[in-house]
């Protein structure tokens, strides 16, 4: 028997659909939406209407007949701490996204259109590995400072489907493996895989870890909070720094993976001596996660879209090679990462979690 699936994955100014008949990818279109009128909109949560209506549209044109569906799943969005899996959505997650206590991100309207259009055909609803899975052990939860403490917010749809494929190509359970996974993308993400669970992972968003090619990661405090009182800066112009404005676009004018190798090539040293400083950071991020695993590690995983390209990966590689050997699956399929979450339910492989 075959399973009929459609995800639902929304971006700031598109919406992304898919169907997928078990792992085969027969449908796909990416809804366009007007930037301009994004904008006029408060709250993400005001999008949704405006969102279903062109969706409705795109597959009305389209002559995508649903009734054939099994499951529709959604993106995850902001929600509270939980931990990785397929979660079948409920009217608890809907609740808690609309009223977005974690922050809006275009993400949270995924559980909200998915539930909906499955509820119309009578079919269930689920969400995979949202960026707010949050395995973490608690001693890696703690700073230096009582009042703040380590979050995990990370690539955590990427990761855990990365983490899968290796296993399976090992021959292996990924709930017997310790990996480490680098997501490499406009922001960087590496986790500590400990039998199944990350166990550690540092923040993608919030300055911890590797710089990447628009944030800044870690920096030493005493010149940044220097900086933040010395009345040249907002807030807001403080923020940017770490997030959007960091990292290779702040040294080098462009986040453009592509753009930049092709000035190293061009001649262009400095070019060359940031990146090869981001790839120093990754690597050295990855080195830590092995301390997180004890020096027991089965595999590296490489991910992303920084990891197309060679001489990113030869730079990494050639440091952290000596503690497990290194396996690449360049870019990130979130579309068909969402369709065998909900897949593997679908099939009994796995149980669907419930939202609390």
């Amino acid at each position: 028997m075959s399973f009929h699936i459609l995800a639902i994955n929304p971006g700031s100014t598109s919406t992304k659909l898919a169907i997928y008949e078990d792992e085969k990818l027969i449908y796909k279109e990416s809804v366009k939406h007007d930037a301009i009128v994004i904008s006029k909109f408060e709250h993400v949560i005001d999008q949704y209407q405006f969102r279903m209506d062109a969706i409705r549209e795109a597959i009305k044109k389209s002559k995508v007949d649903l009734k054939h569906l099994d499951a529709v799943v959604g993106r995850g969005g902001m929600l509270k701490p939980i931990e990785g899996g397929t979660y079948e959505i409920n009217d608890e997650m809907i609740e808690f996204i609309k009223l977005a206590p974690r922050g809006e991100h275009a993400s949270n309207l995924g559980c909200m259109i998915a539930k909906a259009i499955a509820d119309e055909l009578g079919i269930p609803s689920f969400i995979v590995d949202p960026v707010a899975v949050d395995e973490m052990e608690d001693i890696a939860r703690y700073t230096g400072m009582p009042e703040i403490r380590r979050d995990s917010l990370f690539h955590a749809l990427n990761q855990k489907a990365v983490a899968l494929k290796a296993s399976k190509d090992l021959g292996k359970n990924y709930k017997e493996l310790n990996l480490i996974v680098a997501h490499l993308g406009g922001g960087i993400s590496v986790g500590s895989h400990h039998f199944g669970r990350v166990i550690d992972v540092n923040n993608a968003l919030d300055g911890d870890g590797p710089m990447s090619p628009e944030r800044s990661g870690s920096v030493p405090m005493g010149p940044l909070y220097k900086m933040v009182f010395s009345g040249k800066y907002t807030l807001k112009e403080i923020q940017r720094k770490n997030y959007g404005q960091g990292g290779l676009v702040a040294y080098l004018g462009t986040n453009d993976g592509y753009e930049i190798q092709q000035r190293i090539k061009a001649g262009d040293e400095k070019a060359r001596m940031i990146y090869e400083v981001m790839c120093y950071q990754i690597a050295k991020e990855i080195g830590s996660s092995a301390t997180v695993l004890k020096g027991h590690v089965d595999a590296i995983i490489l991910t992303g879209g920084l990891a197309y390209d060679d001489f990113t990966v030869n730079l990494i590689k050639e440091r952290v090679s000596f503690i497990a050997p290194v396996i690449v699956y360049p870019g990130e399929d979130e579309m068909e990462a969402l369709a065998l979450g909900a897949l593997r339910v679908l099939r009994g492989e796995e149980q669907a979690k419930a939202y609390k």
